[in-house]
């Protein structure tokens, strides 16, 4: 599903420099946070940080591989 939005939103995209990906991230873990029973969120900030913190880490793991 990320794929497809990306592409969707790539003129915003190009627009922000990148930086709307993490609002599509913040929307896909709490679309994940009301779907998977164990997992939860409890508003956008959070959800947001949440994205921000992901995208560094993946960041990290990406420049090791």
């Amino acid at each position: 599903v990320k794929p497809i939005l990306v592409f969707i939103t790539l003129p915003i995209n190009i627009l922000t420099l990148g930086l709307f990906t993490l609002v599509i991230n913040t929307f896909l873990i709490m679309i994940v946070s009301a779907i998977v029973p164990g997992f939860a969120v409890s508003d956008f900030l959070h959800a947001l940080l949440f994205s921000l913190v992901l995208s560094i880490v993946l960041t990290l793991i990406h420049s090791l591989f």
